[in-house]
């Protein structure tokens, strides 16, 4: 049996490894599981790949100084990789998702680009493209150089905002529709004229515009639709992985590619539907949606402060209690305290649930990895839609570092930038504590009349120590 044909088989298992770990992250449950499956068959894919290339085939192995780059490359990225997944904080995980999937948009750029050099340098009667295939050739050199671009890119603006260095806030150009329609047309027209002539100056303008056009469609969007952006540009870099796959002859590749484009493609669908929001304009940019006006600037009267003392006792005398987490409780890393006080108010009978908004953190799912690692049951963890009709009958509700997913604006004013999507109605509970370091606007920077609602009071100060200050009380 040849290198090849046992290659073949590896790549197999891999791709069913990897449907396994898709269906595995799909529960609380099975995550961790799902996670091994995915380990598993990257590296039985990686290691088939080295021998692979290695055999060579009828071509021949691959030279010494190959060998080297290669065993370096894997050492140097396997030694990053592990860095900093141990190293990372869990609130510190949207952003780093965001520039790994910068390096799979570069690395596709990188492969377009060795695809036309190897086939322009090598020439035709050496690359097992026959003459009359080359212009599919070209064409698949500019889609995986324009998706690989766009994704480099737009996932660096991303981690950028996510990180806070630069505003969260997205950015309005001058007929900004017009610059994405025509950056496409010119990269359209740039594709034709490439697949004709293929000459080097046509594929140095493709990879300006297109590195230009990913920078421009993620720098339009807002805070508040940045965890769909990272679902969508994990659903770009599985296209640009697909796309290096063609260019590179790897199934495997194309097949992983195109299950991470798909299944990114599907959570970013299903966010945009939770959030009132176009899947096109925003995997767009914000295509077709104008800037409103800041709206919630006008003054909203005074807010009102409370003890942890005095929420521990509203605790204690309620019968049911809502817990509304948001990016804050993971900056804080207060979800132990949290579910703490959630242990010992079951204990006593309360009923005790959390509401998850579908984009609550900066990451699909971030607050629910947070209270599965705090050990709270899954089957009271709700999502929005199942918490909302039962918030007239909760007595309290705890809205920990949660903002722009509980801003009644978003219903009550058509002028909020987070006009139409969807909120944790918590105001309509008899009482809202809502836990904040100041009054200082949320992630969208938007002002949130909550806050300054008659049932509810704010309890200042760092997340994890007012909630500690209130199991000390309880």
């Amino acid at each position: 049996m040849t290198i090849e044909s046992l290659a073949t088989g590896a790549y197999l298992v891999a791709a069913l490894l990897f449907i396994m770990s898709l269906a595995g992250l799909s529960k609380h449950e099975t995550g961790k599981q799902g996670i091994w499956y995915g380990i598993v068959g990257m590296a039985i894919a990686l290691i088939a790949t080295i021998a692979l290339a290695l055999d060579g085939g009828d071509h021949g192995g691959m030279t010494t100084i190959g060998i080297a780059l290669m065993v370096v490359a894997v050492i140097l990225g396997a030694s990053i990789g592990l860095w900093r997944a141990k190293v990372v904080e869990m609130t510190g995980m949207p952003e780093l998702i965001a520039l790994l999937h910068s390096f799979v948009g570069l690395a596709a750029v990188l492969v377009a680009w060795n695809g036309y050099l190897m086939v322009e340098a090598v020439g035709d009667a050496q690359t097992e493209i026959a003459p009359d295939l080359l212009g599919i050739h070209h064409g698949e050199v500019i889609v995986g150089l324009f998706i690989g671009a766009v994704t480099f890119t737009g996932s660096i603006v991303a981690y950028l905002k996510l990180s806070a260095r630069i505003n969260s806030k997205p950015m309005m150009l001058p007929g900004k529709n017009a610059l994405n329609i025509g950056a496409l047309v010119v990269l359209l027209g740039l594709t034709v004229w490439f697949v004709i002539t293929p000459e080097l100056w046509i594929l140095i303008a493709a990879t300006i515009v297109a590195l230009l056009l990913g920078w421009h469609l993620v720098a339009s969007i807002g805070g508040g639709d940045m965890p769909v952006v990272v679902s969508m540009l994990n659903s770009y870099s599985g296209w640009a992985a697909a796309a290096s796959g063609f260019l590179l002859n790897n199934n495997l590749l194309i097949i992983t590619g195109a299950l991470v484009g798909s299944s990114g493609a599907y959570l970013s669908y299903i966010m945009c539907e939770a959030m009132n929001r176009s899947f096109i304009s925003v995997i767009a940019g914000g295509f077709g949606m104008e800037a409103p006006s800041s709206g919630g600037d006008a003054d909203q009267g005074e807010h009102r402060e409370v003890s942890a003392e005095d929420v521990a006792e509203m605790l204690a005398g309620a019968s049911s209690v809502v817990i509304t987490p948001g990016y804050g409780m993971a900056v804080a890393q207060a979800q132990y305290p949290v579910a703490e006080i959630t242990r010992i108010l079951r204990e006593k009978g309360v009923n005790v649930r959390f509401g998850i908004h579908p984009v609550a953190g900066r990451l699909p799912g971030h607050m629910n990895v947070l209270l599965a690692e705090a050990k709270v049951p899954y089957d009271i963890v709700l999502e929005m839609d199942e918490i909302n009709d039962d918030l007239s009958d909760t007595d309290v509700v705890l809205v920990i570092g949660a903002n722009d997913t509980v801003n009644p604006a978003a219903e009550d004013d058509p002028t909020s930038p987070i006009a139409g999507m969807p909120v944790i109605r918590v105001w309509e509970a008899g009482n809202v504590i809502v836990f904040k370091r100041s009054m200082a606007v949320g992630y969208a920077g938007v002002q949130n009349p909550l806050f300054f609602k008659d049932n509810t009071s704010m309890l200042f100060g760092d997340a994890k120590e007012r909630v500690e200050d209130i199991l000390k009380a309880l």
